[in-house]
């Protein structure tokens, strides 16, 4: 992967000035060590910082076509370049290089901006047509890849980063507007960014910018009936395990070498398994754990690089670890981002990032594989809510005498087991803000001054969904987490941790082939009974340890709650109670007492306020 940015003034009279470019490429050179190229023409200018991945020797860009009449700066990687340069070829197109970013400028050549349904991969690149006297910038179809634009000085201006955008010259004004998503979900979705004039390109969009911008779709997830679902399990398994293969096999091309990320999951662990097969040496794999046993997968880990002779390589992680990289979370992500496994993803990328130069990852399967908790929860609320109402609050009676009597280390369990069943009382809303808002609506009321204007999380849900033709709960969630929480969450962590240090992570079960047949198969099929990834977990390797296929689901969460109580990480919170932007300081206190006293769990919340608070002292901004 790399890193791009440029810019294009509307007065096409006004030259481009390479002091400018060089120091919006200068911000993105963590992106890209291995070198930089820029391309300046009467108003326009284009910028690259190259991590070297395939053809190291002649894909430098700027790359041109024969007559340098076409320019393009790429982000990324086409992982059926091969197959595309073949067919290329037989249409009578030459090569210079053996890059996949040619065969981007030969498929433009022939395709135009239908070139895009061609490529598989994960990119954001923009392409300057000086015969059309256009910029053509597209961003790959699911968002592994960022693409950041604003105007401003009469002047178009794009970058693998804001901090890139921010170069150019474009004043800091917080979109406040955002403040309340960021607080309920740790992240900013798109389109919108948490600065005032730049924006994101949404995922599966392409962007043409001559003396305007137009923008526009060109893929989306199947427009799929709930009533004609694939339902075969034989051929769901089959094509689903021959899909992954391949996926894995296309991902595994590189002229470096490379490795994989394994947290001692199902996911990592299926990728790690395909790898190990189709590989002529050891995988170098790469995982993290912790002290806290409830937060280590380590010996999860082990056992599978063990069963398939990898290379493992651990680190164990300590709070003071988490203190060294908030600054490091903090300049990579740009506005706020609340994400505590973010740090996690950082440390394991560093740790990888000494042996290889790329790596696969298991990100994705959640989503492909409607394998979140969350899911579960929602077949869950299903089958409660045809209880009588008198059982239903007898449940409810029972488990809130519990938590009065109970000691604190049974109290959030019980807290838990409390907001699941009256959640599953609430309507569909309702529940997604529980499951996905890392706090109650009406703490992050308190935590703001009242009379701003903020989007609130319920209008955020209920504006999504508008025209959402889904009447199953479940398949609602798939939206939800194809098109927000993969893209703006999980991916947005991968790209910037794995980037931060010069490392490209490329996600097997993100081919959109996978994606598009996955989306219409059955829930029935993906989740039988309240088993989670039900296909997974029948067309995985015999040899995977059974120890595996019986953990619970853990993820990259930390052990934030207990850092908070008993480290140097509390002074990072102590200024909340000072901070000019909170509404109601006595919030503070209480968000304290209640995570010191484990009555419940503030750690993420937490992280996310000093987060924010950090982001507002770097900008230079005290309150609003």
């Amino acid at each position: 992967m790399c890193g791009i940015c440029g810019y294009l003034h509307f007065d096409r009279e006004r030259p481009s000035e390479f002091g400018v470019i060089k120091k919006m490429a200068d911000r993105l050179i963590h992106r890209g060590p291995d070198g930089e190229g820029f391309h300046l023409h009467r108003n326009l200018a284009l910028g690259h910082r190259r991590l070297a991945i395939i053809d190291p020797a002649l894909g430098h860009q700027p790359m041109y076509n024969d007559d340098k009449s076409i320019a393009i700066v790429f982000n990324g990687e086409i992982y059926n370049y091969l197959e595309l340069r073949s067919e290329l070829e037989t249409l009578g197109h030459h090569f210079k290089t053996a890059s996949d970013t040619e065969v981007i400028i030969r498929g433009y050549e022939q395709w135009g901006t239908g070139c895009l349904e061609k490529f598989n991969g994960a990119w954001a690149f923009t392409i300057w047509d000086n015969l059309q006297q256009r910029l053509f910038i597209a961003r790959d179809r699911i968002g592994e890849k960022p693409l950041f634009y604003g105007e401003w000085d009469n002047t178009f201006i794009f970058g693998s980063e804001i901090k890139s955008i921010l170069q150019y010259g474009i004043p800091v004004v917080p979109n406040t507007e955002m403040l309340k998503i960021y607080l309920s979900l740790g992240y900013i979705p798109a389109p919108h960014t948490y600065f005032n004039g730049i924006h994101k390109l949404m995922p599966g969009h392409f962007m043409l910018v001559t003396d305007r911008v137009s923008i526009h779709k060109y893929w989306d997830l199947p427009d799929i009936d709930e009533k004609d679902l694939i339902t075969n399990k034989s051929d769901v398994y089959e094509t689903f395990n021959a899909l992954l293969n391949d996926s894995v096999k296309l991902r595994m091309r590189s002229d470096v070498p490379f490795g994989a990320m394994l947290s001692g999951g199902l996911d990592s662990s299926a990728i790690v398994s395909i790898m190990s097969a189709l590989s002529p040496f050891p995988v170098e794999t790469f995982t993290v754990g912790y002290k806290e046993k409830a937060y280590d997968e380590r010996n999860l880990a082990a056992m599978v690089a063990s069963a398939y002779h990898c290379n493992y390589n651990e680190l164990l992680v300590s709070a003071k670890m988490i203190e060294e990289m908030y600054e490091k979370v903090l300049n990579h992500f740009d506005e706020p981002y609340g994400d505590s496994s973010s740090i996690a993803a950082g440390l394991v990328s560093r740790l990888a990032s000494q042996k290889v130069k790329m790596v696969l990852t298991g990100d994705g399967g959640d989503e492909v594989l409607s394998g979140y908790t969350m899911y579960q929860g929602e077949k869950f609320a299903r089958y409660y809510g045809k209880l009588p109402a008198w059982l239903r609050a007898g449940n409810r009676w029972a488990t809130n005498t519990l938590m009065a009597i109970s000691s604190s280390a049974m109290t959030i369990k019980l807290d838990r087991i409390a907001e699941i069943l009256s959640s599953s009382e609430t309507d569909f809303i309702s529940r997604l803000i529980q499951k996905a808002a890392w706090s109650d609506p009406e703490i992050i009321d308190r935590l703001l001054p009242a009379g701003n204007h903020y989007y609130n999380i319920r209008d955020f849900f209920t504006d999504f969904y508008r025209g959402n033709r889904f009447t199953g709960n479940m398949y609602k969630l798939m939206q939800y987490n194809f098109k927000l929480s993969l893209p703006d969450d999980m991916l947005t962590k991968v790209d910037r941790m794995s980037m931060a240090f010069s490392l490209e992570a490329r996600v097997p079960f993100l081919d959109h082939r996978l994606i598009e047949y996955m989306y219409q198969v059955d829930m029935k099929i993906k989740m039988q009974g309240f088993e989670r990834k039900s296909v997974l977990r029948r067309t995985l390797d015999s040899r995977m340890p059974p120890p595996l296929m019986r953990a619970a689901k853990k993820g990259f969460a930390l052990p934030l709650k207990d850092w908070y109580k008993n480290s140097v990480l509390k002074a990072q919170v102590a200024k909340l109670s000072n901070a000019g932007w909170i509404g109601d300081s006595s919030i503070i206190r209480q968000i304290l007492d209640d995570n010191a006293s484990s009555r419940k769990d503030y750690g993420n919340l937490l992280f996310m306020l000093s987060i924010y608070n950090f982001w507002l002292e770097k900008h230079g901004i005290s309150s609003h």
